[in-house]
């Protein structure tokens, strides 16, 4: 019933979907199965716009991947990275710092490939196959080790990926782990799935918690627990926002609504 194509790693199950290649079929990539496929559409039934909503999510990362460079820093490590498209973290970061190093870091296996077979050859990147959920171990990898100075400033992306992390993984604890390995002067970027109070968007949670079908348990978070994750960071202007909003670009055009968007952001920087 299901056809594995030849780039799909032997060990993963493809009757199963999982939250990067459903994330991958949202943005309109290649790398995804119809187990995937199935689960997207149900979630598209709930909240047609889930396609937009991933592509915001994306210029997001492109916009916040910018920023850090504005204030030289020059290194990057993007948990939960995905499957690559287009506007990579290290294509931007790149592009405004050649010097610049990013270290890519997932639990999929998909992903993980992909990202390989994309970055050979370069130098500069790096693909770690690890869970966000283990700071210590995903720190101390001896590839990140190779490209990234803890002892110099650094940004720390998590983008759509911390609502996949329940209350009861202690989602602040982990970022705090995170941003107490770095130096004054980094950066920890956050973009986090809400309600926006619809109930079109609680209904994409609903469905996320029905296990085992989906890849995986959701926790959509308010504002102000979005906030509570940045811990003491300071948060750098204009503070935990609705995604589209964040340091919107003059070429966004006209931007939705913020009272009823389903998902916010923010940059955090430690002092």
């Amino acid at each position: 019933m299901h056809e594995r194509p030849t780039w799909a790693p032997a060990e993963i199950d493809i009757s199963r979907p999982s939250i990067a290649r459903v994330y991958d079929y949202y943005l309109g990539g290649s790398h995804n199965f119809e187990s995937d496929r199935a689960f997207a559409q149900d979630v598209l039934a709930r909240l047609p716009e889930m396609p937009k909503i991933a592509q915001d999510n994306r210029a997001f990362l492109r916009r916040a991947g910018r920023d850090p460079c504005a204030q030289g820093i020059d290194q990057f490590i993007d948990l939960g990275s995905g499957i690559p498209t287009e506007g990579n973290v290290h294509e931007v970061a790149l592009a405004a710092n050649p010097r610049a190093r990013v270290v890519y870091v997932d639990n999929d296996p998909v992903a993980v490939t992909h990202s390989r077979q994309l970055l050979a050859g370069n130098d500069q990147t790096a693909v770690v196959a690890a869970g966000l959920r283990k700071p210590d171990a995903v720190l101390a990898d001896s590839a990140l080790r190779e490209l990234i100075d803890l002892n110099r400033p650094v940004a720390v992306l998590m983008v759509a990926v911390l609502h996949f992390v329940s209350d009861d993984e202690a989602p602040a604890e982990i970022v705090a782990r995170y941003a107490a390995a770095t130096v004054p002067g980094s950066h920890v970027v956050i973009s986090h799935a809400a309600t926006g109070g619809r109930q079109d968007a609680a209904g994409v949670q609903d469905l996320y918690n029905q296990r085992p079908r989906s890849p995986h348990s959701m926790r959509m978070r308010s504002r102000e627990e979005v906030e509570a994750l940045f811990g003491d960071l300071t948060l750098v202007e204009p503070g935990v926002v609705t995604i589209p909003h964040w340091r919107p670009d003059p070429s966004d055009g006209e931007l939705p609504a913020p009272d009823s968007y389903p998902g916010y952001a923010g940059v955090g920087r430690r002092d």
